[in-house]
């Protein structure tokens, strides 16, 4: 395949490759999802991880159908990258993308799930020699060495299930041999501490090339201690050479010249000769020794390559594991056929529990022809007093403030995770898999440009006859009230008509009727004001029924904490208008419940 045939890769980025990699490695690497040979070869991280995308996993980015689903999806990747025990697993992470078969939706979950079950049972020691081994390998640039020696440390924690199994059918021994073979070799020299013999002879031939760059000072220091006959002086220093190097006496006998002029030929010409019949044996030893280091790694080629794959992969797995460990996630129900659902009990937003903020209230909501295959979301949320009905287009009201966004927002990120193959953060969901995510986000921008492009992202979906999820927020707020109102109603009976499931949230729920029988409305209520003035929302959405806003717990809440007398009487006049007494009741239940 040639480069220019992979998405985002023009003739620019194509000469880049090709001048750093060859077109043989730059195609292995796109092919491999290998976002740091792309960035080494001087491609933005950016860049190389949106191209290895759409190379790796194109049709399953053909699912995020709007901007605003395609920025929930790198928001959620984001929160699990942060879970990456390796530089490569986070690289491995970024590039994942919504897949397209059931089938390898749920061989991830079950890898993920098997591996995190494995994560949980070790011991607190257990898991932090292997997030220390895994350190070492990051630092290490994820080399061979740093693989085969991550493996030893999984192999002493003592972790044989699920993907761990890999590595525990992996044979010790080898794996040492290889770690010892690996730590003595570096590009295709024997590291210092490998051989003992080696080291002698370095070192002594480190020291005879000190002498002979110092040749004259070792002569004038002979002659100072009084040595001035031919004979004392040879035995001076020969005894000399000995004391200062790692060299034997025959060593130093044997380059002697027999016919040196003088003092200074003769020590010249020792060194010199010493010299080279070092230079000559380090060599023949190192060679010697790297001939075999390298039979010991080629016997364990097997066990090096094995443990290499099986330590990235549990990397990309335990990763992934420690995110849904994180954030408490589980395996999601899929719903096939011609049932169709986005259903979740106790649901929580990913981005409010990674700022770990207290007292969440989780939510349950659900789409379409939920409590299915068992009736998982039905038996995990038998404690309500009701669930909704079957509909599978909802119009959600209610308060300013009061988690409708948020929810939108859960609801999206379920869905990305369940198509991702990855545990979602809920106590129980039901997903049907969509070919189509249309996720619109509340723009306030109120011109007829944003209008026609924000019809343009979410229309086509809908006419395009595959199954769609829309969750609009607010469309309102991009065009004036009487005409956002009939567009939102078309919207409503589009979704309807193409049996699609959707989520509309809308302050406009009066002027929506009537709607089509087959949606609903759902509200989410203010409840009042706190001690601290805060508004208390119960987040939790009441189906059919519509929620209010509730201005009068603003104005309240305002009035009351108004200090400029000037001020406090404008906030009164907005009283006046929303109800004096329906402001001083507010007030004093929120000093009652003090």
């Amino acid at each position: 395949m040639r480069l220019e045939e992979y998405w985002g890769v023009g003739p620019k980025t194509r000469e880049t490759l090709v001048d750093e990699l060859g077109a043989e490695r730059a195609a292995a690497a796109i092919e491999s999802g290998d976002v740091r040979a792309l960035s080494e070869a001087g491609l933005p991280r950016g860049r190389a991880t949106r191209i290895l995308r759409r190379a790796t996993g194109g049709a399953g980015m053909e699912l995020l159908a709007t901007s605003d689903a395609r920025a929930a999806y790198k928001e959620v990747l984001d929160l699990v990258v942060d879970h990456a025990v390796t530089e490569r697993a986070a690289d491995r992470i970024r590039v994942l993308t919504p897949l397209t078969s059931r089938e390898a939706m749920d061989d991830r979950l079950d890898a993920v799930l098997a591996t995190g079950d494995a994560w949980a049972t070790l011991a607190d020691d257990d898991r932090e020699a292997v997030l220390a081994a895994y350190e070492r390998y990051d630092e290490r640039d994820g080399s061979e060495r740093a693989a085969v020696e991550a493996a030893l440390a999984l192999l002493e924690a003592d972790v044989a299930a699920g993907p761990f199994e890999t590595i525990a059918t992996l044979e010790r021994d080898r794996l040492e041999a290889a770690a010892g073979a690996l730590a003595a070799l570096e590009g295709g020299r024997v590291r210092e501490g490998a051989d003992d013999e080696l080291d002698r002879l370095r070192e002594g031939l480190g020291t005879v090339e000190d002498m002979d760059a110092n040749a004259l000072d070792v002569i004038e220091e002979l002659r100072s201690d009084g040595v001035r006959d031919t004979g004392e002086f040879r035995e001076a220093f020969e005894d000399h050479v000995l004391s200062e190097s790692r060299v034997t006496v025959d060593q130093v006998r044997d380059a002697m010249p027999a016919d040196a002029a003088d003092a200074t030929d003769f020590v010249g010409g020792t060194l010199r000769n010493l010299r080279a019949g070092l230079t000559e044996a380090v060599d023949e030893r190192e060679e010697t020794v790297a001939a075999e280091f390298e039979a010991t790694l080629e016997e364990s080629r097997d066990a090096v390559e094995s443990a290499v794959a099986a330590v990235d992969e549990i990397a990309l797995h335990l990763s992934l594991a420690r995110f849904a460990l994180a954030y408490d996630c589980t395996r999601p129900t899929f719903v096939d056929g011609e049932a169709a659902a986005v259903s979740v009990v106790d649901a929580r937003n990913l981005a409010i529990a990674a700022r770990g903020e207290e007292s969440v209230q989780p939510v349950t909501y659900a789409l379409g022809e939920h409590a299915v295959d068992g009736g998982a979301v039905a038996d995990a949320a038998a404690d309500l007093e009701t669930l909704p009905g079957e509909e599978r287009v909802a119009v959600l009201t209610g308060a300013n403030s009061g988690g409708k966004t948020t929810l939108l927002e859960t609801l999206c990120q379920v869905v990305l995770l369940a198509t991702m193959g990855l545990p979602v953060p809920a106590r129980s969901a039901e997903v049907t898999p969509v070919d189509s995510l249309v996720f619109h986000r509340r723009h306030a921008s109120f011109n007829a440009g944003v209008l026609e492009s924000t019809l343009r992202s979410i229309v086509p979906p809908l006419a395009d006859g595959g199954r769609t999820l829309m969750l609009v927020d607010e469309f309102e707020a991009i065009t004036e009230p009487g005409s956002a109102a009939d567009l939102l109603h078309g919207l409503v009976t589009l979704s309807v008509e193409r049996e699609a499931l959707g989520v509309f949230v809308t302050h406009l729920a009066d002027d929506l009727e009537p709607l089509p029988p087959e949606a609903r409305v759902d509200g989410i209520f203010a409840e009042g004001l706190s001690p601290e003035l805060e508004l208390l929302v119960d987040y939790q959405p009441r189906f059919e029924t519509v929620g209010r806003s509730t201005p009068e717990f603003i104005v309240s809440r305002l009035m009351a904490n108004a200090t400029d007398r000037t001020e406090r009487a404008g906030f009164e006049t907005l009283a006046a208008a929303v109800g004096h007494e329906v402001v001083q009741r507010t007030l004093a239940d929120a000093r009652w419940s003090d």
